[in-house]
């Protein structure tokens, strides 16, 4: 006989109308959730027994608590005297109803909340108290998803990418200890961002970025177009060896950070004035005539900074081939650092991570969170697909339809 549902609901209306909450610790529908579920398991139970061809019969309860989103309850489980039911509804050592309590508190992860403040949402919300080991268990389902992100297949070509590194503190052997998360954002042929991938490290070089890339190689990707960069030691060198025909371009922005650590203070806007002439000009020619004059005029004052413009113009310059709406996407590594301001949010309470896991499941969460906004190509994207197309001659081709 199916168990009866007595719900009183004008009680239920009397209480919500003197302020009592809908779910949460004592909530209205706490005990309507308790006798629908304990209904659907006589429900299964009895499924069970009919279909049992020894004799069987029921024996009783065993009750647990329960959480779920709204409210703990005491949930009284069926069993059979033979002991071969196994309820489908709510698993013997089930003791959450769903999974919407993991999302909720995965949502508050990916928002950059401490273990802390997640227990006191969740608790004050739900009227459920949760341990920093079971928060950890809820968390931890991330890693096996960002090992599956980090092995996905990649697209065949990416025409614009940007790479940028983040610094973190980690425990390891006891101490903390500084490492870099590289950042590797790339342009689909839509016009859309991808994060292709998180790269942990403690070193930097040609070797490191050689691995970097053999790794996105093995994804699938057989060609970048455009790699933009902040000054990444040994990586033109690495991807030469790679992608041998991918354009450099070094980030305007960071090289104009790094010369004014060694310009005076007192001369800092007159010299700004002066190299605003240089990354500003309409045309190559006419940039490279103002570097010309910003050496005759700071030359002498400032030899290290214009010996570094010098040295790697060829990178630096590279955007001028173009018109201004693709020079935008390319002079600097804004739209990778703009995940990097996401990932700061996150971590901006963290002090270190107690391991690489850490920090690797929260920048994950960070990753889908910034993902969702995601759904649009950005501004003029078919105006410099077409102007790619014509620099870079017949590699679009080969794998888009133009």
């Amino acid at each position: 006989m199916k168990k009866q549902i007595n719900f009183d609901m004008d009680a239920a209306l009397k209480a919500l109308r003197e302020g009592q909450d809908l779910s949460g610790k004592d909530g209205v529908l706490t005990p309507l959730i308790k006798q629908l579920t304990e209904a659907a398991m006589q429900a299964e139970l009895e499924t069970h027994l009919d279909a049992q061809e020894t004799p069987n019969r029921k024996n009783g309860s065993t009750s647990k608590t329960m959480k779920s989103a709204a409210g703990p309850f005491e949930l009284d489980t069926p069993r059979d005297r033979a002991g071969t039911f196994e309820p489908q509804l709510v698993k013997k050592h089930q003791t959450h109803l769903t999974d919407e309590l993991e999302r909720k508190v995965i949502a508050l992860f990916a928002l950059g909340m401490s273990y802390q403040d997640i227990r006191d949402h969740i608790g004050d919300m739900y009227g459920i108290a949760l341990s920093n080991g079971t928060l950890n268990a809820v968390t931890d389902k991330l890693l096996p998803e960002l090992a599956a992100w980090r092995e996905r297949d990649l697209e065949a070509i990416y025409p614009i990418v940007w790479l940028d590194a983040i610094h973190y503190k980690i425990k390891e052997n006891g101490r903390y200890v500084s490492k870099a998360i590289y950042t590797i954002l790339g342009l689909n042929i839509d016009g859309k961002k991808e994060l292709l991938g998180l790269y942990l490290s403690d070193t930097e070089g040609a070797h490191h970025w050689l691995s970097v890339l053999t790794d996105l190689h093995n994804r699938g990707v057989k060609d970048i177009l455009i790699a933009c960069v902040d000054g990444l030691k040994g990586f033109p060198e690495a991807i030469e060896s790679l992608y041998p025909d991918t354009e450099i371009q070094h980030c305007i922005i960071h090289q104009i950070r790094n010369s004014l650590k060694y310009v005076g203070s007192k001369n800092h806007k007159a010299f700004m004035a002066d190299l605003k002439t240089v990354y500003k000009a309409a045309t190559l020619n006419a940039a490279e005539t103002a570097l010309d004059e910003l050496e005759a005029k700071w030359g002498d004052k400032y030899p290290m900074v214009i010996q570094s413009w010098r040295s790697k113009w060829p990178t630096l310059s590279a955007y001028f081939k173009y018109p201004d709406y693709v020079r935008t996407a390319i002079y600097t590594t804004n739209a990778v650092e703009a995940v990097h301001r996401q990932f700061r949010k996150l971590t901006k309470t963290k002090g270190g991570f107690a391991n690489e896991n850490s920090l690797l499941k929260l920048l994950y969460a960070g990753i889908l969170k910034a993902s969702e906004r995601w759904t649009h190509p950005v501004q003029n994207w078919n105006l410099t697909l077409s102007q790619l197309a014509i620099h870079f001659e017949g590699r679009l081709e080969k794998h888009i339809e133009l």
